[in-house]
């Protein structure tokens, strides 16, 4: 009798368990669910094998890496971040970086396999001239027409720089290039780099004196937002104990002219670790006060400038990615913040600071980089995981869903961006060199 009395409460108890257990699942699998949207529907698989798309949308490959361009130089490789500007005539300027790297052969640069087309006009431009050879990193303008779907013009606007990963467009038509690196002086640079430019978002073929942003500090920089109301930028740092910037110019509009530069911290939260790896400090939609630490020492030649914002009581993220700003707000991207890895999404509204979104499954999103916002609200994110890459949509609300996947490779989509007008948006597969043109439905959704 006791015997069975002993099974029947094992049993019991271990119904009562799984009961438990898959009361757990059905709740994660309902919450998942939750941050799903059709968006525009499933995705068409691509015959020519570049970008799968949903149904009424098409693409075009507008530029190719290794092209001539309207200046005589090659079209460099790696294209990442962008941003577009409104022309003459409606016509787009779309200013494109290039993650080149130092060390590499020549053939990913825009002057040749062995530099020929490097002249002394370029040279007395360009940021970094190098010890034997120059820095191949810099951005490329292009100009493009919507209504033709049909590009006008493409040149090398800035040059001398390495590893230009995103940045972001300012009110003043113009765009802030940033060097994801920390690369000094020695055997193959001729200077320290690690910092923002700026190039002017101009229609004619023309190439921009290199001038480093010293002010804005050197560190891995990733991204750039500026509130236009106040002319101050915002920037990420690509590290996975990195800090959210801010720069507060002299003057408004004129970032050669120097500033101060502010490290964000939560409010009566000292040094709080947003990252939420091993426990999640920060809850989805909620609301933290922020305030802004002053930094020194903002050149940073021992790359301790995160560290010591942190000491500082500066709060720490996970690979600070893209920026955006829009309407009021600055969102930006986490790569791998959340429990799980896959990324967050914040949005920082005056002084108040929100998780956005952390979706913490990667059939939503597999760490987010770069990332915009649609002239109707939506989020588009790139993805640079380490499987299929998408991109990604994220609604007002902040649900999930799949806008474009390349069927190419497993490379990651980058700089992601909408024309002025609304009707095209563009983005780079970086390792295939490509500069896509995407139209279709907008509206449909």
């Amino acid at each position: 009798m006791m015997n069975s009395r002993r099974q029947f409460l094992r049993n019991s108890t271990a119904i009562a368990i799984g009961f438990s257990g898959l009361q757990k699942l059905s709740a994660n699998y309902a919450e998942r669910q939750s941050l799903r949207d059709k968006g525009y529907g499933p995705l068409i698989v691509d015959p020519n094998k570049t970008l799968d798309l949903p149904k009424g949308f098409s693409y075009r490959i507008i530029s190719r890496a290794g092209e001539t361009m309207d200046d005589g130089l090659i079209l460099p490789n790696k294209p990442d971040g962008m941003a577009t500007f409104t022309g003459s005539d409606g016509l787009t300027i779309l200013v494109r970086n290039h993650e080149i790297n130092p060390a590499v052969t020549p053939s990913l640069g825009a002057f040749g396999k062995s530099n020929d087309k490097l002249n002394k006009g370029i040279r007395e431009k360009m940021f970094d001239a190098g010890v034997n050879s120059p820095a191949l990193g810099g951005t490329t303008t292009l100009v493009y027409d919507t209504k033709q779907q049909k590009i006008v013009r493409q040149f090398l606007s800035l040059a001398g720089t390495i590893r230009n990963c995103a940045g972001g467009p300012t009110p003043w038509n113009s765009w802030i290039t940033c060097e994801e690196t920390l690369e000094k002086a020695g055997k193959v640079c001729a200077k320290d780099h690690g910092w923002c430019f700026e190039v002017p978002a101009s229609e004619t073929t023309s190439l921009a004196k290199a001038v480093a942003l010293k002010a804005m500090g050197r560190f891995k920089h990733e991204a750039i937002a500026v509130d236009p109301k106040t002319g101050i930028v915002y920037e990420t740092e690509d590290q996975g104990d990195g800090l959210i910037y801010r720069f507060i110019p002299n003057i408004a509009g004129e970032l050669s002219k120097g500033g101060r530069l502010q490290a964000l911290a939560v409010v009566d939260q000292k040094s709080l670790d947003t990252r939420n790896w091993e426990k999640p400090l920060v809850i989805v939609d909620n609301q933290l006060p922020v305030r802004w630490i002053d930094m020194d020492d903002v050149h940073s030649p021992k790359d301790d400038l995160r560290q010591r914002g942190y000491k500082k009581g500066a709060a720490r993220f996970a690979r600070g990615e893209g920026m955006w700003y829009s309407d009021g707000s600055i969102y930006f991207a986490c790569t791998n913040g959340g429990e799980k890895k896959q990324g967050q999404i914040w949005k920082l509204t005056g002084n108040v600071l929100q998780l956005f979104a952390e979706p913490n499954d990667k059939n939503l999103c597999d760490k987010c980089d770069n990332l915009t916002v649609a002239p109707w609200g939506d989020l588009i994110l790139c993805e640079d995981g380490g499987d299929n890459q998408f991109l990604i949509g994220v609604t007002p609300s902040g649900r999930f869903f799949k806008l474009g996947k390349n069927s190419a490779s497993n490379s990651e989509f980058a700089g992601a961006c909408f024309s002025p007008d609304g009707s095209t948006l563009f983005v780079n597969i970086q390792h295939q060199g490509l500069t896509l043109a995407i139209i279709g439905p907008w509206s449909r959704k």
